[in-house]
């Protein structure tokens, strides 16, 4: 009796283990059900990129901000469905994330070809991953197997997604609350080498830092002066976009890392990277590094965000449509 109650504790244990197994993320997780499925994603990121190269930061943002709130599951893409729901997309800091059009027009090449199989936490990861690249940026690996989940929260995207007027306390907060170190948290950062932003985001460091009309000492003044007279004209200006890396916006270079050091990065988190000894030591690492380097830690960096508190298995649902739970 004893050792069959031991064997099947060990049969019992072997199927939690190859569920377990069954249910990670994993490379070619649709070889088999959608065989051409990151082909298709590929081919309709190059289709687009070209003609429209910012769409690289829109879509690092926006897989940034969803992975930050309730892991990386396609809740950022929710759509509200009544006058009072209070979804991600709505809360302050993804007001201005773009790329949602073009998630809906991947998805709808894979339903054609693959309905019901590519989860659209998937695609936003795999066209992220491949809009870097066609811009010449760094690859990485990208496991799929991921599911969409059904919840998207206001106060939840409000509270967990990094601001940029935060200091590195808070930012290495929520970094942390996610897995992420000091260095995720500067190499990350480095996606700032692509993209603009708008005034709003940081103005208050040009016109009104702390209340009586002064400007962010920890921000370089001729920066300060030309931003104010060349772009954003006043306190109110929430239209105008700035480069987060002037000259070189689509590029994905080291020159992010070189402007921080310059104090000449647009926002008070690019700032608060100066601030911490084991962050500043990274930044003057990456600035005076290799390229190949910066995009190989770059890299690794990718791969741990794109697992945060993914759901697999049986967790969650396969979207047919990316703004609506089914």
């Amino acid at each position: 009796m004893a050792k069959f109650r031991l064997a099947l504790v060990m049969i019992l244990v072997i199927q939690g283990f190859v569920s377990f197994s069954e249910a990670q993320l994993k490379m070619g997780f649709y070889d088999q059900t959608c065989p051409y499925a990151e082909k298709i994603v590929e081919d309709v990121v190059n289709q687009h990129i070209h003609n429209a190269p910012s769409l690289a930061a829109g879509l690092i943002r926006m897989l940034f901000h969803d992975c930050f709130v309730r892991g990386c599951d396609g809740s950022i893409l929710i759509n509200a469905t009544l006058s009072n729901q209070q979804v991600e997309k709505l809360a302050p800091p993804n007001l201005t994330v773009r790329g949602f059009d073009f998630i809906d027009k991947v998805k709808s090449a894979l339903e054609s070809k693959c309905p019901g199989i590519v989860s659209c936490a998937d695609i936003i990861t795999l066209a992220t991953r491949d809009s870097i690249v066609a811009i010449g940026g760094p690859t990485w690996n990208v496991p799929t197997g991921r599911r969409d989940g059904r919840i998207s929260n206001f106060a939840e995207a409000r509270n967990n997604i990094p601001p940029p007027f935060g200091n590195f306390t808070t930012l290495i907060t929520l970094f942390g609350n996610q897995g992420l170190d000091v260095k995720d948290l500067v190499l990350l950062s480095g996606a700032h080498t692509i993209g603009v932003s708008h005034c709003s985001s940081f103005s208050n460091r040009l016109f009104n830092f702390t209340g009586v009309g002064d400007q962010d000492p920890s921000m370089d003044s001729e920066y300060v002066d030309n931003l104010k007279s060349r772009r954003c004209l006043s306190l109110a200006d929430n239209t105008t976009n700035v480069e987060m890396d002037p000259g070189s916006r689509n590029t994905f270079d080291l020159s992010y890392y070189r402007l921080v050091l310059k104090r000449r990065g647009l926002f008070e988190s690019d700032a608060a990277l100066t601030m911490n000894p084991a962050a500043l030591a990274q930044v003057k690492r990456f600035a005076g590094g290799s390229e190949q380097e910066f995009f190989a830690e770059f890299s690794k960096s990718m791969e741990k965000m794109g697992r945060i508190g993914v759901k697999t298995g049986s967790d969650g649902e396969i979207r047919r449509t990316c703004a609506f739970v089914n």
